[in-house]
Formats: structure tokens, sequence, C-alpha cells
């Protein structure tokens, strides 16, 4: 698992997690089918409480890469593009590859893959070759999409089975037990790989501090002790790439100033966690950026919500340059939402607009099956061009009185909603 913090933007982060080997038998392929996928449903629990909704998802037989960001960041997140490439069987099986969500982030470029590369010592140059090929695989044809050599930011992590070379088992268990993890560090593949390939020499990585993650006895802190006493091995990594700036840039009018780095500020294993023979691994970033996007394509007006007598009238506006379609939608959520489709009631934008002008419009949505409650709500537009949010409002209460029903004369709009819950 990865997770940025924003900095200069306060309390802004992101959360980005990865799994691998899980259940790909077609039992649980088709449960998850027909209904929401159980680790997404387990992390959506987890986080949805802290004010994070999963923004994008992709999988891959055993191969899984969530998104999920706090709400208040939604219109300034666009998803561009979700890919798999199956590099198992020739490049025709899933159950080796990556899995990719490209984003733009404040205006950047951000790609996140997760992987899953070929096992043991001596597979050593088909993991490069699948790396190389998952990157090669990466070109957005049709998506107005710079190549992901050009991106702001690659983030890549998974299980990349890289091991440890020529030093025996027991040497090996003597350093981890001793924590002399540098003693191993020479050896290691992919340390050994960066040094000759200048492409894989780009991608950063924090020090690996902790001990190998691979392979466990279940249920216990052991490594192996089967018949094949598997030496051990960081097979579970987290690197980075950031683009690279030219040395001088020339001043060029109205094109906004980049600023774009990226910090580590914790890489550690967690040894409590004992139902797989790997142990998770988590890397925590601060990310600091001059947003290149400042305003978001629609504007939400909370100070214009109203009601008559089982519909809500909502106001926004948009930027000259958004271009809407006939299946956008506005979706009213309560603060806590799971996911984009976690409404409570939608509207489509065009087929209820009342009316509209250059930097106004106006839609009504019906809210007579809301069950009373205090819980504080939010108001999302959906783009359809663009796949994701690009308006939402500040969160607002409907006072208890709405959900009494009372009855009022006909024509009368009364104002009922109010931004943060005051009347």
């Amino acid at each position: 698992m990865a997770a940025l913090n924003l900095r200069k933007m306060p309390g802004k982060k992101r959360e980005k997690l990865s799994l691998q080997e899980m259940n790909s038998g077609i039992i649980s392929r088709l449960s998850d089918t027909a209904f929401e996928d159980p680790w997404s449903s387990f992390f959506m629990d987890v986080l949805s409480p802290l004010n994070f909704i999963k923004i994008s998802y992709v999988r891959m037989q055993g191969l899984l890469l969530l998104v999920f960001a706090k709400y208040q960041h939604l219109p300034y997140i666009q998803i561009l593009s979700t890919k798999t490439t199956p590099t198992g069987f020739y490049g025709y099986w899933g159950n080796k590859g990556g899995v990719i969500i490209c984003l733009k982030l404040y205006g950047y470029y951000v790609s996140i893959i997760n992987c899953h590369l070929p096992p043991h010592v001596a597979n050593n140059d088909q993991r490069l070759e699948h790396f190389d090929r998952i990157l090669e695989m990466q070109n957005f044809e049709g998506h107005k999409i710079p190549n992901i050599l050009d991106h702001d930011l690659i983030l890549w992590f998974g299980d990349m089975n890289f091991r440890i070379e020529d030093f025996g088992l027991h040497f090996v268990r003597q350093s981890i037990k001793n924590q002399c993890y540098s003693d191993l560090w020479e050896k290691e593949q992919l340390t050994i790989a960066k040094k000759h390939d200048p492409l894989l020499r780009e991608f950063q990585e924090g020090p690996l501090l902790f001990p190998p993650t691979y392979k466990f006895d279940r249920n216990s802190n052991n490594y192996d002790t089967s018949e094949k006493r598997r030496k051990p091995a960081w097979t579970d990594r987290i690197l980075w790439r950031l683009k690279r700036q030219p040395q001088t840039r020339p001043f060029t009018p109205n094109v906004p100033v980049t600023h774009f780095s990226l910090s580590l500020k914790s890489y550690v294993s967690h040894m409590m966690y004992s139902i797989s023979d790997h142990k998770p691994v988590t890397g925590t970033f601060d990310l600091e950026l001059k947003p290149l996007m400042t305003v978001p394509l629609i504007t939400m007006m909370p100070d214009g919500l109203c009601t008559m007598e089982n519909d809500m009238l909502v106001s926004y506006s948009s930027t000259p340059n958004f271009h809407s379609s006939s299946w956008d939608w506005i979706g009213l959520y309560k603060v806590g939402m799971r996911h984009v489709n976690d409404y409570v009631s939608y509207v489509w934008a065009r087929d209820n607009q009342i009316s509209f002008s250059d930097n106004l419009n106006q839609v009504y949505m019906n809210i007579s099956n809301i069950p009373e409650t205090e819980d504080q709500f939010l108001l999302c537009y959906y783009s359809n061009n663009l796949n994701s949010v690009v308006g939402i409002s500040k969160p607002f209460k409907i006072p208890l009185r709405f959900f009494l029903k009372e009855e009022e004369p006909l024509g009368e709009t009364q104002q009922v909603l109010s931004q943060d819950g005051s009347e």
C-alpha cells in the first residue's frame, strides 16, 4: 500500500491499495461480478468513515488496485484510463502482469501500477522482461495522454519477486536475525539490475531497513520450514519515478510554473499480519505541488439550495472550457459516502434543467424518498465525458422540519437547506 500526503494543501491525502494473489477462482470471479468485490468493500468500510472515497478500481485475476481520495479533491482528480497488462503465458494469461490507473491530479499526470512478476531466483531476466513489457504497453492510444515516461509521477508496487543471489540460506537467515540487512543488499537482484539498466535506475526506492517479506509459514512469523525451505527475499516493493525536469526552462507567458516533488516518509513491513506467506509493505509519501488546476470545472452553489414540495432546487455554474453531456448527472450523497455510485438520489443534469444562462444552471432533484436524518449531505456533478466528479458542494444539512412533510400552499417555495447545517 502507498499513501500520498499533499503538502501546502492541508489535509489533502490519497491512498493506493494493491493486492496480489487474491482468490481468482471462477466462483470468486462470478461473485465479484455480481456484487461488490469483498476487498473493495472491506477497505471502503475502513476508509469511508475517514472521508476517503473509492475513486477508481481495476482488477486482473488475482491483481487488484484501488485508489481512494478525500472528497474535497474529487473535482481536481480526473481518471484518464484503467488498463490490464497480462504477461503470463506469453501475454495471454493474467496470473502475472500489471494493472494500471492513469489520472490527472491538480493538472499533473500520475500513473499507478500494481504488478506481479515471475517467481524464482533463476527467472530474473524474465522478471526484467515483464517489467519492460508492462511499461511498453502503456501507450494510451486515442486518449490524448502523453507517454507514461512523460508522466509527472509513476508509482509502481507489488510482488516483484526479486530474490537474493549467491548467499546461502544460513547466511541470509543469520543476517536477518542480527538485523544486518545491509549485508544482503549487494546480492539483491533489483539492486543489481539498477546498476546496469538506465531506465530502471530512474525508479527510486527507500532503503530496505525491514526484514525480507517472503517466504513465511502461514499464521506465523517463521520463515519457510517446508521441504523447499525457500531463501528469504524482499519480493514486495514500492518504487517511484519523477519526470525529469529540464535544467533551464524559458519563461512562457500564460503557462503556469510547475512545482512537483515527492519525499518518502516511511517504508516498512508489517510483521503482525500472518494470513499470507508474504508480509505486507506500506509506503507513505509527502507530495508537494503547485496546482496547475485551481478552479473546478463545475461550482456547486449551496447558498442557492431550496425545496419546493418534494423537489430540491440545485444551482451550479461551469467554466467556459467545460463540455457537458446529456449523460451528465448530479448526485446527492451523505458525507462518508463509499464511492461515486453511493448516492441517495440523483438527477440527469440536462433532462431536469429548468433554467440556464452563461454562468448559471438550475435543476430540480426529487428527494421525497430520503429518510429523516441529521446527517450532512454533499452534491456532486459527474461528467460522463471525463468519467469523473468535476464539481462538489460544501457539506450541508436538511433541517428536520422538512421531513415532517408539512402541507404548504401550492407554488410557495421555502428555503430549508443551509450550508453546514445552520438555518
